[in-house]
């Protein structure tokens, strides 16, 4: 049978983009020959609308679009995801469906059954869980079509709990029971810089259990934090990848199961940082676009986190469709101000220079009643970068700029951030990337040449908004310091586990008071590019006021 794996990039509630996307490929397959289409999970609305699923005039227009691109499969069959009503009276309202549409008209609808709730998967709060198995037989094959969940299934967190607790049935169990000739997973499996790896090890393992090829549909763009990389599948029953399509950018291609290896197509494996790198541009380009911005501003200051950021946002909008800010106090060296200015120019990215000393002076005569002979502290600092958050969010409102924030994930566990000051924005670019990534990410940027200054890379970091302040007068070494973040927040180690890893007790124990005292801050942050297993946001869910014992 030749099947098209149709791999495309949907807006949530977009339903003419949506729509459009999915009938062109319609009538591409057909010209190609292809017996049958498969786009991937809640294509017909998005991936993941979260409430809008609770508004029914939502839904309606769901399965509006679920009829309309019915009309066009005459001579072709499709496999499309989105929500389908529950008719019966138990349960929950929706289902998260595959429909499969023949002959101009729904012919059957096949349910999800693991319902992800870890991370940033809410789905139980939507959708009703399969409890029925059947097959799609076309064209003398037999289909098993599966929903994203497999992937899901397979997560290392569940691991510790015991999956046989949680859900005691496996729709790949279930339907290797049923002899299927081929498996067919419509997904939205989001990225992170170690997911590509996992989603094959479990695809292959599957196909070699279970003796049975496996055709995975995966999407990509990014919707706010969740960023799709693609990468659909093809695989053998050996478990060997036959045809693999692109990352970050959309795809499609027709595969014969009878003739495999014809015009066999692979993709070359790219390093994470290049990984991580394509996703923020992928990332920043999809916000402006599904939001409708299309200009940026950010604060340049001739540190590592807004040049990355500035490079990132010049390669996803373009030089034209961006202004920045330079915006050097009295504790500003010169090299932070000649470095800012040389990046501007490299990208040819339109800058102003705002000197903010007399603000920070009028902002301190006016205070000086009230604070009277106190000794300057971090209030005098936070104040300087809550003036240039504010000059910032003034070029934002004046010319429809969305400010992107800079801030970078080993800052925003601690705390080493400014509310209503650095941590302003409307976009968080590098909040889910280790400064230890970031300068990695600087490195990558200059593989070729020198875009991002030198010294930009090899100063020590700064704030600069005291007399020769560094980052490491109040952090551990950044080097030290990720390591301990990525085992508190990605491995969810305690802190003795940790120390006893190798950590100084004392250093362990100060991040983790830090990490935990500063939720409060993280709350207000902006949007976060998700990169990660397990970002700020919606996929770290904790409480403001709790009491944490060390």
């Amino acid at each position: 049978m030749k099947i098209a794996l149709a791999q495309l990039n949907y807006h949530i509630g977009n339903f003419d983009s949506n729509n459009g996307q999915i009938i062109q490929n319609i009538e591409i397959a057909k010209k190609q020959g292809a017996e049958l289409i498969v786009f991937s999970e809640l294509a017909v609305c998005g991936y993941y609308p979260n409430d809008l699923l609770e508004r029914r005039e939502f839904i309606d227009r769901c399965v509006e679009s679920v009829h309309k691109i019915a009309s066009h499969c005459l001579g072709i069959a499709a496999l499309v995801g989105g929500p389908s009503i529950n008719n019966s009276p138990n349960g929950k309202m929706l289902f998260n469906s595959a429909y499969f549409l023949k002959e101009g008209k729904i012919d059957s609808i096949y349910n999800k059954t693991l319902l992800p709730t870890y991370d940033v998967f809410d789905e139980y709060r939507h959708f009703e869980p399969n409890r029925t198995f059947n097959l799609i037989e076309l064209n003398g094959l037999k289909l098993a079509v599966t929903i994203c969940e497999d992937l899901w299934y397979n997560q290392p967190v569940f691991s510790a709990f015991g999956r046989e607790n949680l859900y005691s049935l496996c729709p790949v169990e279930e339907y290797s029971k049923l002899h299927p000739d081929l498996i067919i997973n419509l997904s939205a499996s989001p990225f992170s810089y170690n997911q590509e790896k996992l989603r094959k090890e479990i695809l292959l393992d599957n196909a070699r259990k279970h003796n049975v090829p496996i055709i995975y549909v995966n999407q990509i763009g990014a919707q706010t934090e969740l960023i799709f990389d693609g990468g659909s599948l093809f695989v053998d029953n050996k478990g060997s990848i036959i045809n693999e399509l692109a990352y970050f950018s959309p795809d499609f291609l027709v595969i014969d199961t009878e003739n495999p290896t014809h015009e066999q197509k692979m993709q070359a494996e790219s390093k994470t940082i290049e990984k991580i790198f394509n996703a923020l541009v992928l990332g920043i380009g999809d916000y402006f676009r599904k939001t409708g911005f299309k200009t940026a501003t950010l604060g340049l200051s001739g540190g590592i986190d807004s040049a990355v950021t500035l490079v990132l946002a010049e390669r996803a909008l373009g030089k034209a469709n961006i202004h920045v800010l330079l915006m050097p106090s009295k504790f500003s060296s010169d090299h932070s101000i000649d470095d800012a200015v040389k990046l501007a120019e490299n990208l040819g990215v339109k800058y102003d220079i705002i000197k903010i000393h007399p603000v920070v002076e009028a902002f301190e005569d006016t205070l000086k009643p009230v604070f009277k002979d106190l000794a300057h502290d971090l209030t005098e600092e936070n104040i300087q970068a809550r003036i240039r958050g504010t000059l910032l969010m003034g070029l934002s409102n004046k010319f429809g700029h969305i400010l992107l924030n800079t801030s970078n994930k080993s800052e925003s566990a601690v705390g080493y951030g400014t509310l209503y000051g650095d941590m302003n924005g409307g976009l968080s670019v590098l909040g889910d990337v280790y400064k230890s990534d970031v300068f990695e990410l600087a490195r990558f940027i200059n593989k070729d040449s020198e875009v991002i200054p030198l010294n930009t890379i090899l100063k020590p970091p700064s704030a600069e908004l005291r007399p020769d302040q560094k980052d490491s007068d109040s952090l551990p070494d950044y080097a030290v310091l990720d390591k301990i973040l990525f085992d508190y927040i990605e491995l969810a180690k305690s802190p003795a586990e940790i120390v006893a890893s190798g950590f100084d007790e004392a250093t362990v124990h100060k991040t983790v008071l830090m990490v935990n005292r500063n939720e409060y801050k993280r709350f207000q942050t902006p949007p976060i590019l998700r990169v990660s297993s397990k970002a700020f946001g919606f996929g770290r869910k904790m409480p403001i006021v709790a009491k944490y014992a060390l």
